[in-house]
């Protein structure tokens, strides 16, 4: 009897993971850049359905916009400036700077990167069609007793025309091999360079070596001379792109061909009139 009961239980979960669209971050092999990422401005029309726009906002947050409308925003306080609700945002709460205790009942999905079940993943897996946002539990600091807050931060991953577009967070220490594995393919990913709250930038730049990906956006930066320290450390290995835009535009097809670090300046957003 115990038998047959554990079997029942098993089916629903079973036939809820087969449903489950897959990452294809996971599945397929990086790979290589074909041309080159290109500026954009914010709100105006995408050039085809593969082109997303990543818009740096403030701090640690960035909207990034699908060719169908969607916007999803990370690490999100709750003013990113002069527009209407995103339809994802994503929060962490290593310090108030990064999540929104009381979100815009407008946002339609709210995904907190810690679990309320003290220690448990957070297991995002929210499937929009247009893009697939999943989450990567990692530990944070304790904000209490110096220790270790088990799956306290989240690594989110972004899934939209065929890019692998990943955000880590505040991030206190270097993924193990497991979580690398989950994190699977990142084409993009936008990286704390402050070097101190976060990881130091040795280890940082060890990770993204790691990642391989083909554009580093930095974050999380404070000053010119935390963000001065992780370019010179990233020369030679990655390419180094200083822009004065706030955003830029990137598919598959305009990639770089050489890993780059692209610089963008934040900006809160103002719909056009």
């Amino acid at each position: 009897m115990l038998r047959l009961l554990a079997c029942l239980l098993i089916l629903p979960a079973a036939a809820l993971a087969q449903d489950r669209r897959p990452s294809h971050c996971i599945a397929v092999a990086q790979a290589p850049g074909l041309d080159y990422v290109h500026k954009a401005s914010y709100r105006a029309p995408l050039p085809d359905d593969y082109t997303v726009r990543l818009n740096y906002i403030d701090h640690a947050m960035f909207m990034l916009e699908t060719p169908g409308g969607l916007r999803a925003v990370t690490d999100f306080v709750g003013f990113i400036g002069s527009t209407e609700a995103p339809d994802v945002v994503t929060m962490n709460r290593a310090h108030i700077s990064h999540w929104d205790p009381d979100p815009d009942p407008e946002i339609d999905h709210v995904l907190r990167g810690w679990s309320d079940t003290v220690g448990e993943p957070a297991g995002h897996y929210l499937d929009l069609g247009e893009m697939l946002v999943r989450s990567v539990s990692t530990d944070i600091r304790s904000r209490f007793d110096g220790g270790v807050e088990r799956n306290g931060n989240s690594i989110f991953v972004f899934e939209v025309g065929g890019l692998c577009i990943g955000h880590l967070g505040h991030l206190h220490h270097e993924p193990s091999p497991e979580q690398y594995a989950a994190l699977g393919r990142l084409d993009v990913v936008m990286a704390p360079v402050d070097g101190g709250l976060t990881l130091d930038i040795e280890t940082m730049i060890r990770v993204l070596t790691r990642l391989r990906s083909s554009v580093v956006i930095p974050m999380h930066w404070f000053g010119e001379g935390a963000l001065q320290r992780f370019l010179t450390g990233m020369e030679g290995t990655f390419e180094i792109d200083r822009r004065d835009a706030n955003h830029l535009e990137v598919s598959l097809a305009t990639l770089p061909r050489q890993p780059t670090v692209v610089v963008l300046r934040p900006r809160y957003l103002v719909d056009p009139e």
